[in-house]
């Protein structure tokens, strides 16, 4: 068995980023941004009002003073008037700031009597005026590569007037369930068969990161079903199998898609839950052999598979995706594998996360799954450690939900 780290750097070492395509807008959120969007103007693409009341030169508009209104410029229509001595320009939030003003005089600091102003307290020059490219300049970086475009992304992308952006392409990610006891959910399952939830799972869990999954006709356990699977597979970027590659009679996976040409590069991992884990090529297409217990296959998924996907795409990520808390009760010491346990959050009064590991930990219970907030980790030979100690774990919050 390989250790974890070794495993991940192996499987993140034959992997290149995809190619890159131009999406709208409307389609980007959510992909990963493959070269940095540039500001096609400034903005403010020129200086504009910031309150609703007149454009002044700042000397003229001391308190007392009394100037004249030579006219008005609503946002979206620039006026060809200039201010000079004596004089002023009624304006709004977002009117373009006529030529010979400094400042802008709110208007709950004037009164006013037919086009004459009086000032009640006067301005400082440059006052409540947004000058050109207060918020980013033409050509200027706005959203870096490697970034996951969020809704706040897209709009500044927008507000550069940039109705396209180039996008790593989508990775598309094959789910190969394998075993004659899986039946689809929905069907009435006969004795001795179970329902295949990881495959629907494991799909949600892509399509969160990013991915386009496929879920494939559940294989069966002959060399010849799991070879006609692997035949049609068509144009995809990762194969996900479940199942079929730990060490019983029944694990075929390893064999049977071997004589489609796999090349195996680990089939097992020191690891809890996950130890038959399987990683190699078919062709030039990655094969990442899943446990068949779901949790395992979750857990493994999140440890291997969401990497692999951010290595597809260029995603940069900027840490190791743990973090500390402490722990809420007792657990005992370690053995030779890297342990996963799946463990509840909460918030404590200090603002620390408090994360207390289930009880039971059998890798084929889904509803502990589904209960928890995040992974503690325990490396391999780990101590005893007892409540209220700081372990780092993995919270689902940060790319499941």
């Amino acid at each position: 068995m390989i250790e974890v780290s070794e495993a991940l750097t192996r499987i993140l070492s034959t992997i290149a980023p995809l190619g890159i395509e131009t999406v709208s807008l409307m389609d980007a959120t959510g992909r990963i941004c493959a070269a940095p969007v540039l500001a096609r103007l400034s903005n403010p693409p020129a200086a504009v009002s910031a309150m609703d009341g007149y454009a002044v030169r700042a000397a003229d508009a001391t308190t007392g003073a009394t100037l004249r209104v030579i006219g008005e410029a609503p946002a979206g229509h620039p006026s060809d008037l200039s201010v000079t001595d004596g004089t002023c320009l009624r304006i709004f939030t977002g009117s373009a700031i006529p030529a010979g003003a400094d400042s802008v005089l709110i208007q709950e600091n004037t009164t006013r009597e037919g086009e004459r102003i009086t000032v009640t307290e006067g301005v400082t020059a440059g006052r409540f005026i947004r000058p050109q490219g207060l918020d980013f300049a033409k050509g200027q970086s706005l959203v870096p590569a490697g970034r996951r475009l969020s809704a706040r992304d897209i709009g500044l992308a927008a507000a550069g007037n940039c109705p396209w952006l180039t996008v790593r392409r989508r990775p598309r990610v094959a789910i190969l369930s394998t075993g004659d006891e899986i039946v689809l959910p929905g069907e009435a399952p006969p004795p001795g068969s179970i329902v295949g939830s990881a495959a629907f799972m494991l799909a949600a869990l892509l399509r969160r990161a990013g991915a386009e999954p496929v879920i494939l006709p559940v294989a069966r356990d002959t060399p010849a079903s799991l070879r006609e699977a692997a035949s049609g597979l068509g144009a995809i970027d990762l194969l996900l199998t479940i199942g079929g590659a730990s060490v019983g009679d029944y694990d075929l996976v390893k064999s049977a898609l071997g004589e489609e040409g796999l090349v195996t590069d680990f089939w097992k991992i020191a690891m809890r839950p996950g130890k038959p884990l399987m990683f190699g090529h078919l062709g030039a297409t990655p094969v990442i052999g899943l446990p068949g217990n779901p949790v395992a296959a979750f857990v493994c998924s999140v440890v291997f598979v969401l990497p692999a996907l951010r290595a597809m795409t260029g995603e940069t990520v900027s840490d190791d995706g743990t973090e500390p808390a402490v722990l809420g009760c007792d657990v005992p010491a370690n053995d030779h594998r890297f342990d996963h346990l799946r463990a509840t959050l909460v918030r404590q009064p200090d603002g620390t996360l408090r994360a207390t590991p289930f009880a039971r930990q059998d890798s084929s219970m889904m509803a502990p799954l589904a209960a928890c907030d995040a992974l503690v980790l325990r490396e391999p030979h780990a101590a005893a450690a007892q409540k209220g100690e700081v372990c780092r774990i993995i919270r689902f919050a940060t790319f499941v939900d």
